[in-house]
């Protein structure tokens, strides 16, 4: 063989299998568990999806997915994602804020919409026609690939009913991250809490009640410890999507990024069915098991609502001053939900 004959077998030796059999190994990471519906899509509907469409265009993938923290904890995803340990993962903004503040937006509007499907589909919307909303995943090495991961309207569940504001006052109530916002001007004592420990500390009286949301309360048996069930409306939520490796993504071909786009689509649809389905059997299972449910009267939600410190503008003053487009992103948002017929309790971006 002479020189020119082993440097072409040099060079083929070097190249990646992946590359002359048109075929892809691809790592999926997720925080989280499969038990929640959020993990269970990238598997139920993800995978399945884009197999079918890569085969479809003549090439083949195979996916090792990797979760409950087995590659990356919960609010590490983006991070390994951005650094190529997996190529896709569960991008979550609700605990990496910094990173994906933007995003956020939900969470310093609540009153908005009880709707969760109109917040994954304006939520998809704004991250297709506003830039303003993708800029967080160029400057972090990543790229949005859809299927938002929306969180059913909020409750209150407490151990003592709940007919007024004045119910609350002086009372602990525990919330995640931003919504611990939400308790302000009602009187209550807000305390940071988050799913894991909420029974516990609802058991042993560290706090009398907790915002919530249905398809969460019935696995974790809240009900037993908080019974009282007040549907205040507080809104659905946006917490996440699924993300590629930014170099990655932009080394596949075309057919190829469609797949995963294809892939994200189906999740999301599936995703949104489920969790309507999810939210109507977990309020008719705990009031079998007990739970008193009952819808707030409007003079305590528009209470609740007027009373509140307007977080939201703070929240996007302080992000402006830091070089992201957050006011943009604000306005943008409630907008849309205007336009699609939801009637905020206040609006945010124009007070």
């Amino acid at each position: 063989m002479n020189l020119k004959h082993l440097a072409f077998a040099g060079a083929l030796a070097a190249t990646p299998v992946a590359a002359l059999a048109d075929s892809y190994s691809v790592t999926i990471a997720a925080g989280h568990p499969p038990v929640f519906r959020w993990v269970k899509m990238i598997s139920d509907v993800f995978v399945p999806t884009v197999t079918s469409q890569m085969d479809a265009a003549g090439h083949s993938i195979t996916f090792s997915e990797q979760y409950g923290g087995s590659l990356a904890k919960v609010g590490e995803e983006l991070e390994a994602v951005e650094a190529g340990l997996a190529e896709i993962g569960t991008c979550q903004s609700l605990f990496d804020p910094a990173k994906l503040a933007v995003q956020n937006v939900t969470y310093y509007t609540p009153f908005t919409t009880s709707d969760l499907r109109k917040v994954s589909t304006i939520i998809d919307d704004l991250h297709a026609n506003l830039p303003a909303m993708t800029q967080a995943y160029g400057e972090n090495g990543v790229v949005y690939l859809g299927a938002p991961i929306v969180i059913d309207d909020y409750l209150l569940m407490t151990n003592f009913p709940v007919n007024s504001l004045d119910d609350l006052d002086g009372r602990k109530i525990a919330a995640p991250g931003a919504a611990i916002n939400w308790l302000s001007g009602t009187g209550a004592v807000g305390v940071s809490g988050n799913l894991t420990t909420y029974y516990n500390e609802l058991k042993t009286g560290v706090y009398d009640g907790v915002i919530v949301f249905a398809s969460a309360a019935l696995p974790g048996k809240l009900f037993e410890v908080a019974p009282y069930i007040t549907k205040t409306g507080m809104g659905a939520q946006y917490a996440g999507s699924l993300c590629a490796n930014a170099d990655w993504y932009a080394s596949l071909p075309d057919d190829a990024q469609t797949a995963l786009k294809a892939g994200a689509d189906a999740a999301q649809d599936w995703y949104v069915d489920q969790l309507e389905a999810a939210v109507t059997a977990s309020l008719a299972a705990m009031a079998d098991a007990g739970a008193t449910i009952a819808e707030a009267p409007d003079s305590l939600r528009e209470g609740w609502a007027m009373g509140m410190d307007n977080a939201a503008r703070v929240w996007a003053d302080q992000h402006d001053a830091q070089g992201k487009p957050a006011s943009e992103v604000l306005s943008t948002y409630m907008n849309a939900m205007r336009d699609a017929g939801a009637t905020p309790l206040r609006n945010w971006d124009i007070e």
